[in-house]
């Protein structure tokens, strides 16, 4: 069964944390990290990510994946998918064995020649038949950088933690934007291939910029899914699986799809998921505030690029060692 959201997830201005009084941001706090822990989903505006940006990045995307296969092809890069294009069909969520009907492109990070990082991630590669492409990639991929670092201070103040403590694991970090294409679900498909089957992100937090057309579902504690959106100006933001790694399990890893377009609405969908990561190696140890003797560690401590690799040979970006 599913039914519709807004009544059950918060839509927050995170404007009120950045520049609010004492007691909006207080409350910003309260309502941001307990709709993260409650739901794993919460929805953000406010956030000063210019609009108009989002939308030249879109109409960008529609050009990009409008190009010859062949021509896209050319521009596999890296291991698993790390960089440029992956094609249709090659991704499947973590326990299916059915490829997701979408391909995707990647955009990740890049630092400057003396950072202490500089070269440990697989070069970014751009389509030489849209100039523009770089440069408006890159400037959504800070905008959203720089928001997810702040929703991760609100939440270290929801725990009472040093306000940097995650936004710390962020800097110089693994982050991926994520442009997808859903095209319209047409002729024979395999048996129960939708266009995301259900998973749990990998990253920390996951920023979902709003999306050309519905289709994304969120399944409840209770096991019902939910349809939820980012509307015109929003940000939806989840929980994934690291975040709920380090804070032992208090934070959930929300299990969420996208699913295939309804009969009589069968169109193309595009969106813009920011994956926030850490560094590649920062240790994934669970924190003591999440810990005691009724409630142990659920999890050995583990290197983030180390976590990645299994979780991206589980969903079959790379080959299993």
């Amino acid at each position: 069964m599913v039914t519709t959201l807004p009544a059950r997830i918060p839509v927050l201005n995170i404007h009120a944390y950045r520049s609010g009084s004492a007691a909006e941001k207080k409350a910003f706090v309260e309502t941001f990290g307990g709709a993260l822990e409650k739901y794993g989903f919460v929805s953000i505006e406010g956030h000063g990510i210019d609009m108009g940006l989002i939308r030249n990045v879109y109409g960008l995307l529609k050009e990009l994946f409008a190009l010859p296969v062949d021509q896209k092809r050319a521009y596999v890069m890296g291991k698993g998918g790390e960089r440029g294009y992956t094609a249709f069909g090659t991704e499947h969520a973590k326990d299916s064995k059915v490829p997701d009907l979408k391909e995707f492109w990647h955009v990740g990070q890049e630092l400057p020649s003396d950072h202490r990082l500089a070269g440990a991630y697989t070069p970014n590669v751009w389509p030489t038949e849209l100039p523009a492409f770089k440069a408006q990639t890159m400037s959504l991929y800070r905008s959203l950088e720089e928001v997810s670092a702040t929703m991760l201070h609100a939440l270290a103040d929801y725990f009472g933690l040093p306000q940097n403590t995650y936004s710390d694991m962020i800097v110089g970090g693994n982050s991926i934007l994520r442009a997808i294409h859903y095209p319209p679900v047409v002729g024979d498909v395999p048996v129960g291939a939708i266009r995301a089957a259900a998973h749990e992100d990998i990253n920390l937090i996951t920023i979902l910029c709003e999306a050309t057309d519905g289709g994304l579902e969120l399944l409840t504690h209770d096991g019902e899914w939910v349809a939820v959106e980012a509307l015109s100006g929003q940000l939806v933001v989840d929980s994934g699986d690291m975040l709920s790694r380090i804070t032992n399990g208090q934070i959930p890893s929300t299990t969420h799809r996208v699913v295939n377009p309804p009969d009589g609405g069968n169109k193309e969908r595009y969106s813009l998921p920011f994956f926030v990561h850490p560094y590649k190696d920062c240790n994934l140890e669970i924190l003591e505030r999440f810990t005691s003797a009724e409630n142990p560690a659920k999890f050995p401590p583990i290197l983030a690029d180390d976590f990645l690799t299994q979780r991206l040979e589980e969903i079959g970006l790379l080959k299993k060692q």
